[in-house]
Order: structure tokens, then C-alpha cells, then sequence
């Protein structure tokens, strides 16, 4: 692989003691997928169905392709996974790869939905930001890391010893990633780790408790959450530790899972850090209904 990653060094400059900081949801496409896929259905067609096998297309649900841009004020501009690459209204085969194609449908992206045009939008510079925090390497979160060729990229060592694999059938596709970028490996094994509210293992980004990374394997061997610190409160990014709210109320787990027994561990941190933190603003990993119940920025 072109890519070699270093060890991350943290806490990451800019932290600034008490600091606060603005989240800014970004809706970077829509497809529709299999409901049976998000939440399992038991017995002997429930795989087949998570597949889409014998599942009318009216039937599919509508999925939302996320990121996040963060304002730290000391720190800078921060992003959080990358969405679809700009290129996907052009060849929308690219952002799911051929597997994913097979299982996802009507892939809709508007040249201005690419995360650097929202930037620009908001008046930011892509170039500006510096700091991208990957919640794992999946396609739908990783199509768009060429746009940042200048940033540092920050995945959990575990996660990129999956990813580096490169399998297209486990939702990675080498090529999104695979560039001589600065990707510096962070390790919740490691001695900077700590726990933080009801995770077990998290590291603080910047070392003032503003942006906290928080171990939840399961969905992928090496994924992580992130916690934020809002001047009103906290605001909790779950990637796909928990792609709806229904998972997250009702423990209803998906059809597909790196390894459940982790899984259903940090999706029982998550639920607790919910019932502990109830003003927190939740955002789960691919729920368009609750999608459209958010605010433009927290």
C-alpha cells in the first residue's frame, strides 16, 4: 500500500481548558437499502431478506450518507468521516463498490452535497481543515478522504489492520484510502487511554475534554464514536455503533456485525451514556427519520 501510517501523538495542539465547540450535521447523499439489513429479522429468509432477496424496492428504507464538521476554537476545523467522494453524481458506482451496489440502490448525491462544497458553503476552506477523525473505513465514511490530500487523518490502529485488507465484501475498498497520506494510528490499548463517562476505553483528542474518541468495536473490529462538548451540553456521533435510534431504544441489532459480541457491548455503553446524559444530542449512523429532526448546527 501507498499508505504508512504513524502512531498518533496525543493529545493533538489547540486544546484549550473549558472549551466548547459547534457541530454542523452534514447530509452528504441518500440511498435506499434493505430494512432487514439495519435491523435483523430472525429465521430462515431473514438473511435473504437483509440482502434484499425477495424485498420490493418500495420496501427499501431511506438511508442518509453523513459527516460532521466540528469548530474547536483554539484548535481549528475538524472533521469527522468524509461521506461520498464529490465525483459520486458522476459515477455513483464508485462510492459503493460492486458488493455494495448489489445491496444498496438509487444512490442520490448533488455535486453541492460533497462535504467540501458544504464547506465552502459555510464559508470554510477545505484546505483549512487539517484534522480528520475517522469513525472506521467504510465506504459510505471514507469515499471522500482524497479531498483532504493536506489534513491529518486520525483511525484507531485496529481499524486500519482491517482495513489494510481491503476486502470489499467486509465494506472497505482499498482504493478510497489507500494514498500517501498523514494517517496517524491511535491505540485504546494504549497507555494515554482512559475511560470516560460509561466507556470503557476513550482518548482525548485535543487534552481538554472537548472532543472525545470512544472505543466501540463491534460494527467493525476498530470503529469509534465520538464525543462531543457543546457549549449547551454534549452531543454524542455514534457512526454505525448504532445506525438507528429504533437500535438504540430497542436493542434491535443488524444483520451484519464485525463481531456481535462487541457490538451489543458498546451499544449497551452507548444506551447507558443516553440514560445518564439525556439532554445529549444523538446522531446514529444512518437514520433518515431522525436525520430530518436535526438542526443545522449544535
Amino acid at each position: 500500500m501507498a499508505a504508512e501510517p504513524r502512531p498518533a501523538s496525543l493529545p493533538l495542539p489547540g486544546g484549550h481548558e473549558r472549551a466548547a465547540v459547534h457541530v454542523h450535521p452534514m447530509l452528504v447523499a441518500r440511498m435506499k437499502g434493505p430494512p432487514a439489513f439495519f435491523h435483523r429479522e430472525e429465521g430462515r429468509m431473514g438473511a435473504l431478506r437483509a440482502l434484499g432477496v425477495g424485498v420490493s424496492r418500495e420496501d427499501y428504507m431511506d438511508v442518509p450518507v453523513v459527516a460532521f464538521f466540528v469548530e474547536h476554537p483554539t484548535a481549528g476545523p475538524l472533521l469527522i468521516d468524509t461521506g461520498f467522494h464529490g465525483s459520486v453524481p458522476i459515477e455513483p458506482g464508485q462510492a459503493t463498490g460492486r458488493f455494495g451496489g448489489l445491496l444498496f440502490k438509487d444512490v442520490e448525491m448533488e455535486s453541492n452535497e460533497a462535504v467540501p462544497a458544504q464547506l465552502r458553503g459555510l464559508g470554510v476552506a477545505p484546505e483549512s481543515v487539517k484534522t480528520v477523525v475517522m469513525t472506521h473505513l467504510h465506504s459510505d465514511h471514507a469515499s471522500g478522504i482524497s479531498h483532504f490530500p493536506e489534513a491529518t487523518f486520525i483511525i484507531s490502529g485496529r481499524e486500519w489492520a482491517e482495513a489494510r485488507k481491503g476486502s470489499p465484501l467486509a465494506g472497505y475498498i482499498k482504493r478510497q484510502y489507500d494514498h500517501a497520506f498523514d494517517y496517524r494510528l491511535v491505540d485504546f490499548d494504549g497507555p494515554d487511554a482512559s475511560s470516560f463517562a460509561t466507556f470503557g476505553r476513550a482518548l482525548d483528542l485535543y487534552g481538554d475534554g472537548s472532543v472525545m474518541l470512544v472505543s466501540t468495536p463491534g460494527h467493525t473490529h476498530g470503529h469509534m464514536a465520538v464525543v462531543l462538548r457543546l457549549a449547551g451540553g454534549e452531543a454524542l456521533i455514534a457512526g454505525d455503533a448504532a445506525y438507528t435510534m429504533r437500535t438504540l431504544r430497542d436493542t434491535h441489532v443488524p444483520y451484519k456485525m464485525d463481531d456481535e459480541h462487541h457490538f451489543r457491548r458498546s451499544l449497551r455503553e452507548i444506551q447507558l451514556y443516553i440514560e445518564q446524559t439525556p439532554d445529549a444530542v444523538i446522531f446514529p449512523g444512518h437514520d433518515m427519520a431522525h436525520w430530518r429532526t436535526l438542526s443545522p448546527v449544535y
